[in-house]
């Protein structure tokens, strides 16, 4: 399982993208406390590369503000968040 950092924005995107290299199939959120919508993409590119693998990518411990701009950004259900 992947841990994200307590801060995730633009600036640690490209160390976590080569951190996706282990190909993950669960990434725990539950940490992030600052973070952008680079850590929506990111997760997206977690979740193309585990079904390009026949997996089902699961996010655990996905803070209310990560949810809610997955919702604004109409890729909550491509997520499937789950609540800390």
């Amino acid at each position: 399982m992947m841990q994200l950092p307590a801060t995730a924005t633009l600036a640690q995107a490209g160390a976590l993208l080569a951190q996706l290299d282990a190909a993950p199939d669960a990434i725990d959120a539950s940490a992030l406390v600052v973070f952008d919508t680079s850590t929506l993409a990111l997760l997206l590119e977690a979740r193309r590369r585990a079904a390009a693998r026949g997996a089902r990518l699961a996010v655990h411990g996905a803070p209310a503000k990560l949810r809610e701009l997955a919702r604004l950004y109409d890729v909550e259900e491509l997520l499937s968040l789950e609540p800390t």
